[in-house]
């Protein structure tokens, strides 16, 4: 197949929730229509029967949440689909931010009872800034739950977003009938049993037929006749240039536990949803269907085998092929490298592949030398941008708790810092190493990973800091910056990049800082131009 051929097939997206929406559950059932996998293992009341197979960390398994970003690919109708399954719980944030910068699209789940919660608001948010094409899935739809028209309202006023739906719900909870699907015009019976793995569909050209009010009854047929009417009355028709420039979201209704709804999501998805895209670098905007490969890594995950002391980074192509064995440039050593093993995933499978297309995720064994927004190219100079570090809102310092063990210890904070689980900072004045963290669960993570994986204990003492501050080195030769770094220096810190960073305890101590150094720029940040 030719080069052209292999991008056109690519779809890369990920699947963004607020936690419990059924993001997991998703991700399964779609692998089950991909044929990926046999039999999906819901996730159900933290208790996981068979375990799903996009989370495999431990703490996931004990806790029923994804934690870790996971990347799960199938084939489906000809078309080569890569999910990156995201984690929904709120303290894992920043991790999510970043797997938007790796994706083509997005398809965001909405709990039918609960609507829309603040943590799809915020990862909402950062696809709209970015404008990538979003699929809006309502779920749980056999549970009673809000009104249709209430959850579009709702969709569009908290999320600012401009909705059509696509297809619309027969009754819901225990009046729930099935689904009629606006985009192809047939129906999907509700059976209630999701051991049967795919329903079948009935064609249904005109609403007005009396065939409708035989399958759902008169009651049912009669209120899905207005509502639809009521549909194209208000919602604008869907148009494909809209949604793939951001302006429109479609949105579907259905129930991923019972594997209903999920297919007419799959198959308008795989026609409507955009090719691997253009990507700005900080040099030029990148095509995926240049001929020489660029790519950056924008997650790192150690140990995924914990015999083995190994990581892996998930590099996004971005254009051209990516070959095994190849050598390419890591642009911020300024040196070449090789991968002799570069895994794909197909499922939860991995799989050594000789060659990779743009829209791909690859994961490439990493001894320590990669760091999150790294680029590969094949000589050219280039910078991805657009996976800062934010500002943490929990801060601890971390101590040593078996001294005999400190080689361990820094060992594990370093890999486990490139790999953006959390941020490290030193301080100036006694050296002393805070960890900051966009959740508190993330401490748990750490101190189990640190001892799990590396063998090291740590025990963490409260800091009392409000704000990390990147600090704008452009004034650092004047005085007021001399006497900002004076002043300060028990609130100052050195990041990772060895940036200095202003900790500051207080909204109030924040302000009267900035009025008393007023040229000296702080970001909330860690990329400024």
């Amino acid at each position: 197949m030719s080069f052209l051929k292999e991008i056109q097939r690519r779809r890369t997206f990920g699947i963004i929730s607020h936690p419990d929406a059924g993001k997991t559950t998703l991700t399964e059932k779609l692998l089950l229509f991909g044929g990926a996998i046999q039999e999906a293992g819901a996730v159900k009341s933290n208790k996981i029967k068979k375990g799903a197979t996009s989370d495999f960390m431990e703490i996931e398994r004990q806790r029923g949440i994804s934690v870790a970003t996971s990347v799960l690919a199938f084939e489906y109708n000809g078309i080569k689909i890569n999910i990156l399954d995201t984690p929904g719980h709120k303290d894992f944030a920043e991790d999510t931010f970043r797997t938007l910068t790796a994706v083509d699209s997005v398809i965001v789940v909405i709990d039918v009872a609960k609507g829309v919660e603040e943590q799809t608001e915020k990862l909402v948010e950062v696809c709209r800034m970015r404008n990538i094409p979003m699929i809006v899935f309502i779920n749980k739809m056999d549970r009673e739950g809000k009104d249709a028209f209430d959850l579009l309202d709702e969709v569009e006023q908290k999320l600012g977003l401009k909705v059509t739906p696509l297809s619309f719900p027969i009754g819901m909870g225990y009046e729930f009938k099935g689904i009629y699907n606006i985009w192809e015009k047939n129906i999907n019976l509700f059976s209630g049993d999701s051991r049967k793995n795919i329903e079948e569909t009935i064609e249904i050209k005109d609403l007005s037929s009396p065939e409708l009010d035989k399958l759902v009854g008169d009651k049912a047929a009669q209120t899905l006749r207005e509502e639809i009417e009521l549909v194209e009355g208000i919602y604008p028709e869907f148009n494909k240039e809209n949604y793939l420039k951001g302006d429109l979201q479609p949105v579907f209704f259905g129930s991923a536990l019972n594997n209903f709804g999920v297919r007419e999501l799959l198959d308008c998805f795989v026609e409507i949803a955009p090719k691997p895209r253009p990507k700005q670098s900080e040099e030029r905007l990148v095509k995926p269907e240049e001929k020489k490969f660029t790519g950056f890594v924008f997650k790192i995950h150690a140990n995924m085998d914990p015999n083995h002391r190994n990581r892996l980074a998930f590099v996004k192509i971005v254009s051209g092929e990516f070959k095994r064995n190849a050598p390419y440039l890591h642009v911020r050593h300024n040196k070449k490298v090789k991968f002799s093993s570069p895994n794909a995933f197909f499922a939860e499978k991995k799989e050594i592949v000789d060659i990779s297309y743009p829209g791909d995720i690859v994961g490439l064994q990493d001894t320590g030398t990669f760091k999150i927004g790294d680029t590969l190219t094949e000589g050219e100079v280039l910078n991805y941008k657009g996976v800062p570090s934010f500002s943490p809102e929990h801060f601890r310092y971390i101590n040593n708790a078996d001294p005999l063990k400190s080689k361990q210890l820094f060992k594990g904070i370093d890999q486990l810092m490139d790999e953006g689980v959390a941020q490290l900072f030193t301080l100036e004045l006694n050296g002393r190493k805070v960890i900051g963290t966009v959740g508190a669960l993330q401490y748990e993570v750490i101190q189990y990973r640190l001892e799990h994986e590396y063998g090291a204990k740590c025990t963490y003492e409260n800091l009392n800091v409000h704000k990390a501050c990147w600090v704008d080195p452009k004034n650092s030769k004047t005085d007021e910056y001399k006497e900002f770094v004076r002043v300060k220096q028990r609130f100052l810190a050195k990041d990772k990049h060895n940036q200095l960073v202003f900790l500051a305890d207080s909204p109030f101590s924040l302000q009267m800082t900035q009025q008393k150094y007023p040229n000296i720029k702080l970001h909330f940040t860690s990329e400024f131009d």
